[in-house]
């Protein structure tokens, strides 16, 4: 896969020039964005910038190289834990207060930041303030909103949304010219970088969407379904629910492909009410925000998609606003 230049993140990156020009540049920086826009490109060219590492292109560039420095610290959750903890970050700060090997000052990279533990992002609150030196943190965030507003408040924000379809398609294209990106594209919710992994994937997409829409008839059951689904990575699984509920929202809003493109009937989608789809919406959402480990994965994709096979006409009602799982996925 051949080198390309992320031309879209060309604000971002002119932001960050003029910033380091003026002498005003930033102690420490959110970038956030959902998965797959670009935001680890982003990070990598920055800190070649910063450090001053030769090659350094005019534009974040992918795959993203990530530099190797001794000055440079990337701070990820450690084996199969799924949270950066409170003893890494104080373990980063303690690092940051040494001496720098170069003359630009240390770097620390913190990604994703929205899963540092509570008492990891209030540990970082008075190095985010005022960092030893010249150091610069950057932050990564697919989801900011998961992170407290005293560590938002602290950051200048990059903010990266995905391109136009079309720019996108055209991107995908010059990367792999002879693949048809659309379904892809769609899969990732219009990310590019995030479609590149979804095409690998889009055979195995392709058969739960025909499961869903097969539940909506009543034609497979809803429990073998879960069975299955379950197998995959909840973080995957939910994700695509999310995605496929907003294009029934976008088709029952007369702004989406129609229903065969879904996977299931006119007839079915007609029957559900928008607003139970938006209910449906909110409670996926609100299971993805959740930690993981957090409830049981095969009992709560049970009762997702049962009511799903009901036709959501109970959404909202086994959902109890004072529970935040549904019922026996605790």
């Amino acid at each position: 896969m051949k080198n390309i230049q992320l031309d879209w993140l060309e604000p971002q990156a002119g932001a960050w020039q003029a910033s380091t020009h003026s002498g005003r540049a930033p102690h420490a920086v959110l970038l956030s964005g959902s998965p797959g826009v670009g935001k680890r490109s982003l990070a990598a060219w920055i800190i070649r910038d910063r450090l001053a590492l030769i090659p350094a292109t005019s534009l974040p560039m992918f795959p993203a190289e990530l530099p190797e420095h001794p000055d440079l610290y990337w701070l990820r959750p450690l084996g199969d834990k799924r949270t950066i903890s409170i003893d890494q970050i104080r373990e980063l700060v303690a690092d940051l207060n040494l001496t720098s090997h170069g003359r630009r000052g240390k770097i620390a990279v913190i990604e994703p930041a929205d899963t540092m533990t509570p008492n990891a992002a209030n540990s970082l609150l008075k190095t985010l303030e005022e960092p030893p030196g010249d150091a610069l943190i950057l932050l990564i965030a697919d989801r900011a909103g998961r992170l407290p507003a005293t560590v938002l408040s602290r950051c200048q924000r990059l903010n990266i949304t995905a391109p136009a379809e079309l720019a996108s398609l055209a991107w995908l294209g010059k990367l792999q010219p002879a693949t048809n990106w659309g379904a892809a594209l769609r899969l990732a919710g219009g990310a590019p970088l995030a479609a590149i992994a979804a095409e690998e994937r889009i055979e195995h997409t392709s058969a739960m969407a025909r499961d869903f829409g097969a539940i909506a008839e009543g034609r497979v059951s809803p429990i073998d379904t879960a069975a299955r689904w379950a197998k995959d990575d909840p973080e995957f699984v939910l994700g695509w629910l999310i995605r496929q509920v907003q294009r029934c929202i976008h088709r029952a809003s007369g702004t989406a492909p129609d229903a065969t493109d879904l996977g299931m009937s006119e007839t079915v989608l007609n029957r559900i009410d928008r607003r139970n789809l938006f209910c449906y919406l909110d409670i996926i959402n609100g299971l993805r925000g959740q930690p993981a480990g957090s409830f049981n994965v095969q009992l709560t994709l049970e009762s997702l998609l049962i009511d799903w096979a009901r036709g959501l006409v109970r959404c909202g009602q086994r959902y109890n606003p004072e529970v935040s799982l549904p019922s026996g996925a605790g």
